[in-house]
């Protein structure tokens, strides 16, 4: 799975794409490991953004789970159509050349897009590199969604950087 989503991230990044990891996956990046079935990704809902970002998943098969287009994901009345209608938080797309890893594109911003960005962790990897949302951006964003996932991985990048201040204080002692 971690080539898949090397792949993913890769094609998305030479696309130009602005997008940012969060969900299990930035997680595991920010150093909790546990397992994950998806990526979830925000990306940044401006049209052409939305567009590249399509297209480049297109070329990894990726095509929707609901039986909408692609680009209709690029339009915000229908967007918020599906917000409203059918209580959507997430776009799943799926990919019969990747089969073990669906992705879920929010379908809106939870939050200012640009500030965010601005703080993310660029994150290299073995052949290209993932932008990750902040550690404190990720708890706010997990601490809005409220799941009991959520709260769980609060708890162990919160016992993370505690055992790192630890670690700290009693080096410097």
């Amino acid at each position: 799975m971690v080539g898949e989503i090397e792949s993913i991230l890769d094609a998305l990044n030479r696309a130009g794409v602005r997008y940012l990891i969060v969900g299990g996956v930035a997680v595991v990046l920010h150093g909790y490991l546990r397992t994950t079935a998806d990526l979830d990704l925000i990306i940044q809902l401006e049209r052409d953004n939305v567009l590249k970002a399509v297209r480049a998943l297109q070329d990894h098969q990726y095509r929707p789970r609901a039986p909408v287009s692609a680009e209709d994901f690029a339009e915000q009345q229908i967007r918020e159509q599906w917000i409203q209608d059918k209580g959507l938080e997430v776009f799943t797309l799926w990919s019969p050349a990747h089969p073990t890893l669906e992705l879920d594109l929010f379908v809106s911003e939870p939050f200012d897009f640009d500030a965010v960005y601005a703080r993310a962790l660029h994150v290299p990897l073995e052949k290209t590199e993932a932008t990750v949302i902040a550690f404190d951006d990720l708890i706010a964003l997990k601490r809005g969604v409220g799941r009991p996932r959520d709260l769980d991985d609060i708890a162990a990048l919160e016992s993370l950087t505690d055992k790192a201040e630890e670690n700290t204080e009693h080096r410097d002692a």
